[in-house]
């Protein structure tokens, strides 16, 4: 009787030990802090070009401001082109799914990225966009 009773305590400890490795697993993967992927957490100047423009990643009450310099003037490829940005073409161009290493895609996260433009919403994407020396884009994390 003795040994049964110990062999069920050995596997009520063990179930209780996975519950709670479980536990910690799911808590560790769910961070809910955006910026824990992020590239630059501070601000940071970027390329070499003729262009300078100032790009804000923006998420909730979290900016980092990048001072970037290009030659490129449509902002989807400025941007791909420092690596700052990643993301698919898309119906409408580029569809800007991580920037600054913080993954935004409504298909897995339920965010996306909107396009500011000295702060007004653009009414297009970055494909749409002229890089123009001193403006500020901004890139805002939007759920």
């Amino acid at each position: 009787m003795k040994n049964t009773k110990t062999t069920h305590a050995r596997v009520l400890l063990s179930l209780v030990g996975i519950l709670l490795l479980l536990a910690t697993l799911v808590a560790c993967s769910a961070s809910s802090d955006p910026w824990d992927g992020a590239i630059y957490t501070e601000d940071t100047s970027l390329g070499e070009g003729a262009l300078t423009y100032t790009l804000l990643v923006t998420v909730e009450e979290h900016s980092v401001r990048l001072t970037v310099s290009t030659d490129e003037k449509n902002l989807a490829r400025a941007l791909l082109l420092t690596g700052i940005v990643e993301g698919d073409d898309g119906e409408f161009g580029l569809y800007i799914k991580r920037v600054n290493g913080i993954l935004a895609d409504y298909d897995v996260n339920g965010a996306y990225w909107g396009v500011w433009v000295d702060g007004v919403a653009a009414s297009t994407g970055a494909e749409g966009i002229t890089v123009e020396d001193g403006r500020t884009y901004e890139l805002r994390y939007s759920k």
